[in-house]
């Protein structure tokens, strides 16, 4: 079926905002059609929705997540209030590991309820697309499980998951200075079992000295060559281990949080393509201060995503527009640029390259907003101005 939207402000996220005043969209199945000013829309007999003046954005794209997990880690939020740092907290047990426990223990159902209402959260405020990464399991059987209920969300909810193994996130407790060997019994096998079952669209890592080495970092990404997948970094966080250069070197869709990137990482990901992911919510919730090099990632035109890093105890956030405030008031990124950071970018993040801007052949997933200029986007704090999502061409999906 065709549908047209018209009377609306279109921000297609083509060369900047793309502004198209007075403009419509033309739906046919799935897929856009025609998008322009409404002077130029072709004849057509298909019905037309009135957009009263709204503005009308690509659906949003949250390109990093850690969407199903066990528990929740609120106390350690209490202890780095009264000054413990994250790697303190990691050393004595607590951390990533301390969520491992809660989501071994919990039924592959009891994660997928847990991780719907998470999910409802993100679609209220325009998400069409989410990435969801495996890390919480730290055994074959787990990180199955967590993809698993990853590729169950679509089932449950319209819009579409990309699924990322994340085995390399940490050492599980029974690894304890055996970082080798955990790749080697557990992650590469997970890696390898999941890719037999179709559960990853892609490879991600934690390159950082509470993780994994560059050089296990490197032995992960050859496993994922040798499968054929896409690989992307958790790199620069806590410290420079040169992870980035690592993964530009790799192809890499992305690297992430990227506090400690240098120079030599940012020049490596201008010549890779690489996209930059900004995750405020982290830098926000462990009280860092060291900033990402934006004013540089931006000098040298590497593409910059921001996503919400939605997790149980580094960012315990799902607003992918309260990221992009964050992005803005924290890190100086321009409204443009964080809008840019949740749509198209974003979307590159993913190897996805049929979302993120308004145009033909695009999927017709898009956010339906009370508001005229994009930049109210990220200038409100704690807004949900959502008026209607569509989700492949299904209006109020």
């Amino acid at each position: 079926m065709a549908a047209i939207l018209h009377n609306a402000t279109l921000a297609t996220m083509r060369d900047g905002y793309g502004l198209i005043p007075h403009g419509a969209v033309v739906i046919e199945g799935d897929r856009i059609a025609w998008a322009g000013p409404e002077a130029d829309l072709p004849a057509t007999d298909a019905p037309r929705r009135d957009m009263g003046g709204r503005l009308v954005t690509p659906g949003l794209i949250d390109c990093h997540t850690h969407l199903v997990f066990g528990g929740n880690r609120a106390r350690e939020f209490e202890m780095r209030l009264t000054g413990a740092s994250y790697e303190e907290i990691a050393r004595a047990g607590g951390g990533i590991v301390s969520t491992v426990a809660a989501t071994r223990a919990a039924r592959e159902d009891d994660l997928l309820a847990a991780a719907l209402p998470r999910l409802d959260q993100m679609l209220a405020e325009g998400v069409t697309t989410v990435e969801v990464k495996s890390g919480y399991g730290l055994d074959i059987e787990t990180e199955l499980k967590m993809l698993r209920v990853a590729r169950r969300l679509p089932s449950c909810r319209d819009v579409t998951v990309a699924t990322t193994f994340l085995g390399a996130h940490a050492v599980p407790p029974e690894y304890a200075g055996r970082p080798d060997d955990y790749l080697t019994e557990q992650a590469i096998p997970a890696l390898r079992a999941a890719h037999a079952e179709g559960l990853v669209d892609s490879v991600d890592g934690f390159c950082e000295g509470i993780a994994f080495s560059p050089d296990q970092i490197a032995r992960v990404f050859a496993e994922a060559r040798a499968l054929g997948l896409p690989v992307k970094l958790h790199a620069e966080q806590l410290s420079n281990l040169h992870g980035a250069e690592l993964a530009a070197k790799a192809g890499a869709l992305s690297a992430d949080h990227l506090e400690y990137l240098d120079e030599g990482g940012i020049r490596a990901m201008a010549a890779a393509g690489s996209v930059a992911v900004i995750l405020p919510g982290a830098f926000y919730t462990l009280r860092e201060t060291r900033q990402p090099p934006i004013a540089g990632l931006r000098a040298a035109g590497v593409p910059m995503a921001v996503a919400s890093d939605c997790n149980p105890g580094t960012a315990p956030m799902t607003s992918i527009l309260l990221a992009m405030n964050m992005a803005c008031t924290l890190f100086r990124m321009t409204p443009q640029e964080a809008l840019l950071g949740a749509t198209a970018h974003a979307a590159r993040a993913l190897g996805l390259t049929d979302r993120g801007t308004i145009a033909p052949g695009q999927r017709a997933d898009l956010a339906v907003w009370d508001a005229t200029h994009p930049a109210e986007l990220s200038y409100r704090i704690g807004a949900t101005p959502l008026h209607a999502r569509i989700f492949g061409g299904r209006l109020d999906a």
